[in-house]
């Protein structure tokens, strides 16, 4: 019978329960599926629902050589985008739309993805870092302060839920330096990340399909017959030898390669620029890896083009604009139509935290030749939470050039802040999101102020 003492347990009292329980499963040999049974049983399905997944994955793009830009375009600066000045770098004045359920204030472009998706797919616009001016591998906002990067700390985090190969990077990128931090595995293009899985041991060893499957039944008896099946301590091996033993039993570049149906719905076609169909190629994939339990986190370059001539060609540029959005809401269709293999009950779209950084996003004030300059020399980064994150602009530019920062303890803005004095704070609310508010986690690697006012300890 459910006790209403526990299922209204919020914060940290959540967490806490949730550790118990899943420690005391640990201690008594209880199968997994047993101890969120018992959590459904004592404490209600939500909260077996947030047990039986410990982290969220996670999708990095990381935008070099100018190539930022483009996502301001999808996600402006709000006076910017309510200025109807021609000589502002905005393509639809007249066109947007206030987002009505955001903590801060946020505008929509016409092409802004998931405007219609629940509130957890908001953006965190987070004023960060400083602009580096063509750099292919940007970091400075994408940092927890202490030289502790922001991309090696959510990887660290997601250690807490085994997989084959933790990371996939597609090059050039920064993934700096976290206490735990897995090893990634890089490739140099989408394709590359399906030939990563297209094991050698799968296509020669295991080459017979009768030989695949008698080799995974056999690791799998193995492991039950084990006396040290039940020990905790042997837990983390098994699950990731179990997964290696169905990877090394299948050939897998079919199951993750796009298929023309997956190219066709993202719009994906010959006449696609290279730097588009990049992104898409690798959303498709990432949400096919996610799927099989290959990965838990993906990260990307995207968009490393210089596009100081944008607005010269207002059709090209709308076009790009639309292409951007179009595959962030087919990616998004596609985790949600696929059940979390780590948590049956929820699907692929409820446990991940998505992040856009760069070099510069260019000066959203001059379209003229688009200057890769910024107000303050200011950057900033975006954030799909989950609802880990408080929504909206947290800083930003005005319209009269100025910059405001942010107090991260009340979400507060200052006015004239310089941007990389919140690169940390931002950086920690990602690490926040993907440890699903484990606070204790994140202080792991964060040691600056405060971020009640950025993220939401109860999350919505």
């Amino acid at each position: 019978m459910v006790d209403d003492k526990l299922k209204s347990l919020q914060g940290n009292a959540r967490r806490n329960f949730l550790r118990w329980t899943t420690a005391m499963g640990a201690v008594l040999a209880l199968d997994r599926a047993k101890v969120l049974d018992v959590i459904a049983d004592s404490a209600g399905t939500a909260m077996a629902d947030d047990a039986c997944a410990a982290t969220n994955r996670s999708v990095h793009l990381v935008a070099g050589d100018g190539g930022f830009a483009w996502f301001q375009l999808l996600w402006p600066h709000t006076q910017i985008a309510k200025a109807n000045n021609d000589n502002f770098a905005f393509h639809a004045f007249g066109q947007t739309e206030d987002a009505k359920d955001t903590d801060k204030p946020f505008v929509y472009a016409p092409q802004s993805p998931w405007r219609n998706l629940d509130k957890r797919k908001r953006i965190s616009a987070f004023m960060a870092g400083t602009n580096q001016t063509h750099t292919p591998t940007p970091g400075s906002a994408a940092t927890l302060g202490n030289g502790v990067s922001m991309l090696a700390t959510a990887a660290a985090i997601q250690r807490q839920t085994p997989s084959l190969l933790p990371v996939i990077a597609i090059n050039p990128l920064n993934f700096g330096a976290a206490p735990g931090a897995p090893q990634v595995a890089t490739v140099n293009n989408a394709g590359g990340m399906v030939d990563l899985f297209d094991s050698a041991a799968s296509r020669v060893t295991l080459a017979v399909e009768e030989d695949a499957a008698l080799f995974e039944a056999y690791y799998k008896a193995f492991v039950g017959l084990n006396a040290a099946a039940g020990r905790p301590t042997w837990s983390r091996q098994l699950r990731v030898g179990k997964t290696s033993a169905n990877f090394l039993g299948k050939n897998l570049s079919a199951q993750l390669a796009p298929s023309a149906d997956d190219l066709t719905r993202y719009n994906i076609g010959q006449g696609t620029p290279n730097r588009l169909a990049e992104i898409g190629r690798a959303f498709i994939t990432t949400a096919r890896a996610f799927k099989l339990g290959l990965t838990q986190s993906v990260m990307m370059p995207a968009m490393r083009d210089d596009p100081h001539g944008a607005f010269n060609d207002m059709n090209n540029l709308r076009n790009t604009v639309a292409q951007l959005g179009k595959m962030f809401d087919e990616f998004m269709n596609d985790l949600a139509a696929i059940p979390d293999p780590v948590c049956t009950a929820r699907n692929l779209a409820d446990n991940i935290v998505m992040t856009v950084h760069g070099d510069t996003p260019k000066n959203p004030r001059d379209r003229g030749g688009w200057p890769d300059g910024t107000p303050n020399n200011s950057n900033w980064l975006y954030v799909m939470g989950n609802g880990f994150t408080k929504t909206g602009w947290f800083g930003g530019v005005r319209a009269d050039g100025s910059t405001d920062g942010f107090d991260p303890t009340t979400g507060e803005n200052v006015p004239g802040q310089q941007s990389n004095a919140t690169s940390a704070a931002a950086g920690a609310a990602v690490a926040f999101a993907v440890a699903k508010g484990d606070m204790r986690r994140v202080q792991d690697f964060y040691t600056g102020p405060s971020i009640k006012g950025i993220v939401n300890e109860n999350p919505v």
